[in-house]
Formats: structure tokens, C-alpha cells, sequence
């Protein structure tokens, strides 16, 4: 594997963002860049940890800083070919949703779904008080719709989850704001009947 310096990449790429620019290091093999990343992406990841962990139950045993940790871990390792910051944050978004999804599972091991309950799907998807269960169920309609249309399940865990704007989510599809007004119109109707 052939390492290339961090000033190397920054001569190279111009008028490429920093966060970019430690993303392809990273990827050529740079092992300092993931702590750089970690400190200029931190902030945004906290953010998107809380957002994550008010839709969660209340006796949750992760905390905002457990899910960054886990999901930072698993987004650096997983080589991505990373194309911008906001290739990287959406990503890390999906990856703390499947943490947090994952936990959810190990939490019910012992349940094995006789204990479902309703889940209701409105202007955001609204969870009754055994959220673990929802959350799974939420998750496997989640994956159904991921195989039927993936960027409409991105919108989804985007808005929902992420708890971003409309035209943040276009920015970062690189699609246009009435297209994430659409996508989130279909499949929040889709995943409405799934849930059910």
C-alpha cells in the first residue's frame, strides 16, 4: 500500500474541503488522518448522535458519545470510496442508525416479538414507549424499502433519523429539494402500510 502525506493531498486537490482531503488520505493509507477527521467531523457527529437518541427509549444504555465512538469506528474501517464530507456524514448517519439498530436486537434477544407493538407513521414516525421493538420493526420495513428504492430510504433515515432539513438532504443526494419532498411523501406511505 503506498502512503501519501496529508500536505501531498492538500498540493493535489486544489479547492477540495479538509474534510475531503483526510478522507482520501485515510483511504491511501494515512493512519493520523482518521484522528484530524474525528476532531473537524466531531461536533457534526454529536449532533447527529442526540438527534438519533431522542427517538430512542428512555432507560437507553448508549449515550450520544458510545454511539459516536461505535459509528466512527465502523465508518473509518469499512473502506468507503469516500467522495465528499457529505458522502462521509450521510454515511455516518446510516452506520449510527444500524448501532443503534443492532443494540436494539441484542436488547430484545430474549423476546423474539411477542411483545409487538403498533407503530404509527405521521410527519415522523412516532414510537410508543417499548422502543427497541419499533425500532427493529421500523428497521426491517427500512431494509425492504432500501431493496425496492434505495434513495427514498435515504430520505427517510435522513429526515427522520438525522433529523435534516430538506435541502440538506438534496445537497447531500445531489438531487433536488422537490424530489426529497417526493421521496419522503412515497415511502413514508409505503413504510405506513409495512409497519401496520
Amino acid at each position: 500500500m503506498i502512503l501519501i502525506s496529508i500536505e501531498a493531498v492538500f498540493a493535489m486537490s486544489g479547492d477540495v474541503g479538509e474534510v475531503t482531503i483526510l478522507l482520501n488520505a485515510m483511504k491511501s493509507g494515512d493512519a493520523a488522518a482518521a484522528d484530524k477527521l474525528l476532531a473537524l467531523v466531531y461536533n457534526e457527529l454529536h449532533t447527529l448522535a442526540k438527534r438519533y437518541m431522542r427517538h430512542e427509549r428512555q432507560d437507553h444504555t448508549l449515550q450520544p458519545t458510545a454511539l459516536i465512538n461505535e459509528a466512527y469506528m465502523r465508518v473509518v474501517g469499512n473502506g468507503t470510496d469516500w467522495q465528499n464530507h457529505q458522502h462521509f456524514i450521510g454515511v455516518a448517519a446510516t452506520v449510527m442508525r444500524r448501532v443503534l439498530v443492532d443494540h436494539a436486537r441484542a436488547h430484545n434477544a430474549g423476546k423474539r416479538g411477542g411483545d409487538l407493538h403498533r407503530v404509527e407513521l405521521e410527519e415522523g414516525l412516532a414510537f410508543s414507549t417499548e422502543r427497541s421493538v419499533e425500532v427493529i420493526a421500523v428497521d426491517d420495513a427500512l431494509s425492504e424499502l432500501q431493496a425496492l428504492n434505495p434513495r427514498q430510504a435515504q430520505v427517510v433515515e435522513l429526515r427522520y433519523f438525522a433529523e435534516l432539513s430538506d435541502e440538506q438532504i438534496a445537497a447531500l443526494l445531489n438531487i433536488s429539494t422537490r424530489t426529497v419532498q417526493r421521496d419522503w411523501l412515497l415511502a413514508k406511505d409505503w413504510l405506513s402500510q409495512r409497519v401496520r
